[in-house]
């Protein structure tokens, strides 16, 4: 029996794909948000684009407990409740590792960053943009490929990323003489290059999703 049958007998899913909707729309705005504060050359502008982020973190704290409470109140999920609660899981996962990220520019008084450190927030940007693009087609399963293709992008993503943070580290380490410097550098590179790896758990999420529902 192929899943188009079985849709017609599911009530049509008011809850859960508009949250989910809100939370990879918050979370692309993040990463936008996140590559602007990279690139911004004004401390002012930091501070606001920072705090900016930060009610952006509140907001998807918000969403993911409002899919939880919702999974608590609903017996019919417009897929497995284990793959709900893991895909909100994941998206405000990406969001904290965002938030933590710009946290650090502010409380380690980070004023000039790499190429690396650049591109890596080039890339978080690029991700979230193509989480987002796969969640909205989840509700209708109708795209497959451009869902698959933002799966793929989403992986290559992160192995590029990989290779960025590596390259980063291995040029801290010969050029940074100042030991509390390179701590605080590497950390917050490691925060950027997570929240790359949390963008690749979500699209592992939804690959799970697409399976099931194929």
């Amino acid at each position: 029996m192929s899943f188009d049958f079985l849709r017609l007998f599911v009530p049509k899913d008011r809850k859960f794909f508009p949250l989910f909707d809100k939370a990879a729309e918050n979370l692309e705005s993040a990463g936008k948000l996140f590559f602007k504060l990279i690139n911004s050359t004004s401390s002012e502008e930091r501070n606001t684009l920072i705090n900016e982020i930060e009610k952006l973190e509140h907001v998807g704290d918000e969403l993911t407990h409002d899919i939880f409470q919702e999974l608590g109140k609903n017996f019919i999920t417009p897929f497995d409740r284990e793959d709900i609660h893991r895909l909100a899981s994941a998206l405000d996962d990406v969001l904290d590792y965002i938030h933590g990220s710009s946290k650090r520019i502010q409380l380690y008084k980070i004023t000039t960053f790499s190429q690396d450190v650049i591109k890596l927030a080039s890339l978080i940007q690029v991700q979230t943009e193509e989480v987002r693009r796969c969640v909205h087609e989840l509700k209708n399963m109708s795209n497959m490929r451009d869902i698959t293709n933002s799966l793929v992008r989403i992986n290559s993503v992160e192995n590029h990323a990989d290779d960025i943070f590596e390259h980063a580290v291995a040029k801290l380490f010969e050029e940074e003489t100042n030991a509390i410097e390179l701590i605080k550098i590497k950390e917050f590179l490691s925060m950027m290059e997570t929240a790359t790896d949390k963008c690749e758990d979500v699209a592992n999420v939804i690959e799970s999703i697409v399976i099931k529902m194929a």
